[in-house]
């Protein structure tokens, strides 16, 4: 189980990013966490694996506080946490197959590290990997070859690599067209449904919210000011929508899937 108690981010430029964040999720839920842009989903999402120190607060993972761990206590913790990117974070001269099998480097000797000599136990779980995330006739093309779509997909195949628990998957598909970014959160939701991966999220969009989510939680100038689950998006009140999203935000009914929404932001969906 993961806490997050009183949790707060002020950068050294002065902003404060998050200001006491509390709220916890237990082992194979799929939190989504929305809100706009500055909101601070990023910032949270990376004070869980302590990319970002927090300023204030704890951050409890399954009994352990991460805030009080350093060098190789945390590395260790961190290897429970995968990461995946809005950009993909891959090295883009490098092949698929050399991407993904860099999410054992955490877990080998310096010395071996640095060499890149992976035994056959790694480029066997690489290969498992690359075949659950449908894309193993890729493995020997660069990673830049690649689609937006396969390369979020060999993200998430490099991810897997370190044997999470959990995967914090940071606007995974802003990236992407409508069809690819459900084709990312299907391969999320595989994930948490076969493997009981908890998955904590952020998203833009309340269609993927509702299709895909647990539970929700909304996030506004740092500050939680909605929790709850993906039914309860689909009956938010309007002003329970602005709360979260402002009052220039208006929501739009699509079409595509009957009564489900989006949100436009200053005339930009």
């Amino acid at each position: 189980m993961l806490e997050i108690r009183h949790l707060t981010k002020v950068y050294d430029d002065g902003t404060v990013a998050l200001k006491d964040v509390s709220f916890t999720v237990e082992d194979g839920e799929f939190l989504i966490i929305i809100g706009l842009s500055g909101s601070g989903k990023s910032t949270l999402l990376r004070c869980i694996n302590r990319l970002v120190d927090p300023t204030e607060g704890d951050v409890i993972w399954n009994g352990v506080n991460l805030t009080e761990l350093e060098g190789e206590e945390l590395r260790k913790a961190r290897r429970e946490m995968g990461m995946i990117f809005q950009h993909f974070n891959l090295v883009k001269r490098s092949s698929v197959f050399k991407n993904v099998i860099a999410g054992r480097l955490g877990f080998m000797p310096t010395w071996r590290s640095l060499l890149g000599r992976f035994n056959d136990a790694d480029r066997k779980k690489a290969l498992t990997a690359l075949h659950r995330l449908g894309i193993a006739d890729q493995a020997q093309k660069r990673a830049d070859e690649l689609s937006g779509g396969q390369q979020q997909r060999v993200g998430i195949a490099r991810a897997l690599m370190q044997d999470p628990k959990m995967i914090l998957a940071d606007e995974p598909v802003a990236s992407l067209d409508p069809v690819l970014a459900h084709n990312i959160l299907e391969y999320l939701e595989m994930l948490n449904q076969e493997d009981n991966l908890t998955i904590v999220c952020s998203l833009h969009y309340l269609d993927l919210v509702q299709r895909y989510s647990t539970r929700v939680l909304g996030l506004r100038d740092g500050e939680i000011v909605y929790e709850g689950s993906r039914e309860d998006i689909r009956a938010m009140a309007d002003e329970e929508f602005k709360d979260i999203y402002g009052e220039e935000a208006q929501r739009i009914t699509g079409s595509v899937s009957g009564d489900l929404e989006e949100f436009e932001i200053g005339g930009l969906a």
